[in-house]
């Protein structure tokens, strides 16, 4: 099999290298990680590396090849940029160049749950704590499946290689980018391990959603009653956390496709935001973070080795990476049938928005193609007050079509599904960040499982007169001043102002949209 690995590489141009660790169990690649210094065992098993100078992701340094026929699909916007294939290519023979001589670490997996839509997928690196992580986050082949596997793309991962930004074409010492016709992915000068995960998620984008496949930024779970939920947001919304429920089974937590069939996952682990992880509030993601399992950027005690999830001393953007079944009550085989309910999440620091909302078809177009969420204050340089983040369909940045693309597919999939739609707030109450509070997790999952149940469609509701959805009067277990966002602002002449900034900000967001949709969907605006 190693033969036939150094044999595929050479195709690829990787020639001279050293020695090549191929499929290594995730022990043998702690052990690997450790001797080469990588990272280092915590109290509870994790290994704990550092991603260098960029603990996130960089956008600016992301780019396509820009080649027929892709280059017709792409959607050339502010966030998918083209790099022409001479540039890549030079960077192509730089990595090649950099890798000779040098240890790598092959590993060979899937991306799709479904076998009849997965991706066969390889990435080689020269850490072993990325082949690791790739081992945990894709979907692990079995020996005969293994044996089988031609990846049909590679990603080459040199996180170490500096690039000269001006002098080799690009825009920094890193740099990200996909050669659709070439089947390749470079990542280079940045450790940060999202990069892989998001870069291939980008890649199914492109392709499922041209076999009339939706592709979809979002969380899955499934109840007792085989009902699936969905859970949209973006990153810190809490997909994560709240598809980690006891009473319902993972499917999984970050990126899925909907088929004719249902749906199903990309990944075969979990990519978790892990600050202030408390066993109390999120238990099942607590307890996966074990052997195994990588934490990218997490601070501990240097003496006991016990992991400091409060700290943000290296980047708010900590991470845990654990396979699937590491939650014990995931679906292995990772799909599930049609979705019965669909949830937006929203961290609105702003602190207007209701803890819940119901959807109407209109509004959830509108909400799907606006994909709000807020920025707080003080999470970049200059950010002093809350910023709003519209991201179209809740992944705009993975998105290598148009959105129109993604949009058109998904209410397709509602309408003919008759999912049931809500806007879920998971950011603040009683004002906005630095005033009020962050909504309560205990009231949020109330409020989820009372909508999954049916017992929000036996409740009375009223139109917000800013935002035109629909919001529960009540809810057992949840105040009824939380259900009414004004209600728990002790200035309401503040809160009116601040939802009219918002609604406001909606509205002239969605302006790319509007010649493009319906006169239904540009109804449902907010009020201004």
């Amino acid at each position: 099999m190693c033969v036939e690995i150094v044999a595929e590489l050479e195709n690829s141009g990787l020639r001279n290298t050293g020695k090549i660790h191929a499929n290594l169990f995730s022990a043998r690649l702690v052990e690997e990680a450790v001797r080469r210094g990588e990272g280092i065992l915590l109290d509870n098993g994790s290994l704990r590396v550092l991603t260098g100078e960029r603990t996130g992701r960089s956008p600016g340094d992301k780019f396509f090849v820009r080649r027929e026929p892709s280059a017709s699909e792409i959607w050339w916007s502010k966030g998918n940029v083209p790099v022409s294939p001479e540039t890549f290519d030079r960077i192509l023979a730089k990595v090649c160049a950099y890798f000779q001589k040098r240890e790598l670490f092959v590993f060979d997996g899937f991306a799709g749950a479904d076998p009849a839509y997965r991706l066969p997928l390889r990435v080689v690196s020269e850490k072993a704590w990325a082949a690791l992580f790739s081992r945990t986050l894709f979907i692990r082949p079995d020996a005969a499946e293994l044996a089988a596997l031609k990846p049909e793309f590679t990603v080459l991962h040199a996180p170490d290689l500096q690039l000269n930004g001006a002098a080799d074409g690009v825009n920094s010492e890193a740099f990200i980018s996909i050669d659709f016709e070439r089947r390749l992915v470079l990542i280079v000068g940045s450790g940060y391990a999202g990069e892989i995960k998001k870069s291939i998620f980008t890649v199914m984008n492109y392709l499922l959603p041209l076999k009339n496949i939706m592709t979809m930024h979002c969380s899955a779970n499934q109840g007792s009653d085989g009902g699936v939920a969905l859970f949209f947001g973006l990153s810190g919304t809490g997909k994560t956390t709240l598809s980690a429920d006891p009473a319902r089974r993972l499917i999984g937590d970050d990126e899925h496709g909907w088929s004719d069939e249902g749906v199903f996952n990309f990944e075969g682990g979990c990519y978790a935001k892990c600050i202030r992880l408390s066993a109390e509030a999120e238990p099942q993601i607590y307890n996966a973070i074990r052997f195994g399992s990588v934490l990218e950027n997490v601070d501990f005690d240097p003496q006991t080795r016990c992991i400091d999830f409060d700290s943000d001393r290296i980047t708010e953007n900590t991470r845990a990476t654990y396979p699937v079944d590491f939650i014990p009550n995931c679906i292995r085989e990772g799909r599930g049938g049609h979705p019965s309910d669909i949830f937006f999440l929203t961290a609105d620091a702003f602190g207007v928005l209701p803890p819940i909302a119901r959807l109407d078809a209109p509004h959830a177009m509108y909400h799907f193609l606006s994909g709000y969420t807020a920025k707080l204050a003080g999470t970049e340089a200059g950010v002093t007050e809350p910023q709003a983040v519209f991201s179209a369909c809740f992944g705009e940045p993975f998105m290598a079509l148009h959105p129109g693309r993604y949009a058109e597919l998904f209410g397709r999939c509602m309408q003919r599904h008759g999912v049931r739609t809500w806007l879920v707030n998971t950011g603040w109450s009683g004002g906005p960040y630095g005033v009020g509070k962050r909504m309560s997790i205990k009231h949020t999952r109330a409020l989820l499982a009372a909508a999954l149940s049916g017992m929000l469609d036996r409740v009375e509701y009223r139109e917000d007169p800013n935002f035109g959805v629909l919001v529960p009067v009540t809810c057992e277990g949840v105040p009824a001043e939380v259900l009414d966002p004004r209600r728990t602002w002790a200035d309401p002449a503040a809160y009116d102002a601040a939802a009219r900034k918002l609604a406001g900000l909606f509205v002239t967001n969605f302006q790319k949209y509007a010649g493009g949709v319906s006169e239904e969907i540009r109804k449902a605006a907010p009020k201004i």
